[in-house]
């Protein structure tokens, strides 16, 4: 009896087992494609937006050094040889334009003015004995031969006194007093740089045929140039107005704004790279000339079909992107990878010359985490 009853239970179990719902497996997705959860789409922390057609051009980005605005830079030379007898401006020193910046003992001055004296004289002599001359010669009192002769010389003076005067005239315009003491004196209003001179020196003068040395250097740094040198295949990304950045490690995690000037119509032979100008203000005098930094200029820029550099995934030669396709028939978030051709120079973001369409939602963020999933 008691195996009967054994062999009945048994068979009632059995028979409860066949009417039981079979366990559900979870759907495989294909080849190509990540089915997710919203649990693991939180995790993942995958972030999409639509491909879109938007403008695109990376910045060049080139070696660059602070320059003096050469319209508002001098650099000072004495027009006369001469010993240095006072030092009257000192680096750092604010001057306006006339200021004497040095005096200097020179005997060529003196001279320069004796020469004039000497000169005139002559040419009164000469003019009158041409006109005595001729009077001589209209009344046939003297001859032919003695009125030429008094007309060359009268021309010799002339050209004597010319020579002499425009000599005195251009130290005159140098701001130089008439007698053997020259005052040297800035030709621009600026901030006086360098000095290189010192009481009791010799100079040579820039008239007198020596090696003349430059004495001073006036420049004013409220406004100052950068100069880059951009490699040849990055110049016809650039435009003159193209907003420019630089940074210098003098001043690290601060930058300086300004606008590309100038860009050279040649290419340096040796270096095969062209020189770009960029202007800026420098209201602090924070910039000195030959600083070294780096210049970040706006590129021209396209319009294009185009995803954030993030999006973008590299396997072997193949760049892809994953692109979230609706939902999966579990009604997991569906993910299909798609294969993308690119035009790409740099920037932030990438042309995209084959694979997506305007609007397709590309994964931005987290893409790497679903290629682990495939």
């Amino acid at each position: 009896m008691t195996r009967t009853w054994v062999a009945v239970l048994v068979v009632g179990l059995l028979a409860l087992g066949c009417h039981e719902r079979p366990l559900e497996v979870p759907a495989q997705a294909p080849s190509g494609e990540a089915w997710l959860n919203d649990k693991q789409v939180a995790d993942a922390r995958i972030a999409v937006e639509p491909a879109r057609v938007r403008p695109v051009g990376a910045p060049v980005i080139a070696p660059a050094r602070v320059a003096f605005n050469d319209l508002k830079v001098a650099h000072v030379f004495s027009p006369v040889a001469g010993r240095v007898m006072q030092v009257l401006a000192q680096p750092g020193d604010r001057v306006k334009k006339g200021t004497a910046l040095a005096s200097i003992h020179s005997p060529d001055v003196g001279q320069a003015v004796a020469d004039l004296a000497r000169a005139q004289a002559d040419l009164q002599v000469s003019e009158q004995e041409e006109r005595r001359q001729k009077e001589l010669f209209e009344a046939r009192a003297g001859s032919r031969r003695d009125l030429e002769t008094a007309v060359a010389a009268a021309a010799r003076a002339r050209a004597e006194f010319a020579r002499a005067d425009e000599k005195a005239r251009l130290l005159r315009s140098e701001g130089l007093q008439v007698t053997q003491s020259a005052e040297i004196r800035s030709p621009i209003d600026g901030e006086v740089i360098s000095r290189n001179i010192n009481p009791g020196m010799e100079v040579q003068g820039q008239y007198s045929g020596g090696q003349a040395v430059e004495l001073f250097t006036v420049g004013e740094l409220s406004a100052v140039w950068i100069l880059a040198d951009v490699f040849a295949i990055d110049v016809p990304r650039l435009a003159v107005g193209a907003p420019a950045r630089a940074s210098l490690p003098a001043f690290p995690g601060r930058t300086f704004d300004g606008t590309v000037d100038w860009i050279s119509g040649a290419l340096d032979p040796a270096t095969r790279t062209a020189r770009v100008r960029i202007k800026l203000a420098n209201p602090d005098r924070a910039l000195k000339p030959e600083m070294l930094g780096t210049v970040e200029m706006a590129g021209r820029s396209r319009e294009s079909l185009a995803v954030p550099r993030s999006a973008v995934l590299r396997l072997g030669e193949n760049r892809f992107v994953f692109v979230a396709d609706g939902k999966a028939p579990d009604g997991r978030a569906r993910f299909v990878r798609r294969n993308v051709d690119l035009d790409d120079d740099g920037g932030d973001v990438v042309a995209v010359t084959r694979g997506l369409e305007p609007g397709e939602r590309i994964v931005t963020e987290g893409a790497i985490l679903l290629l682990g999933m495939l």
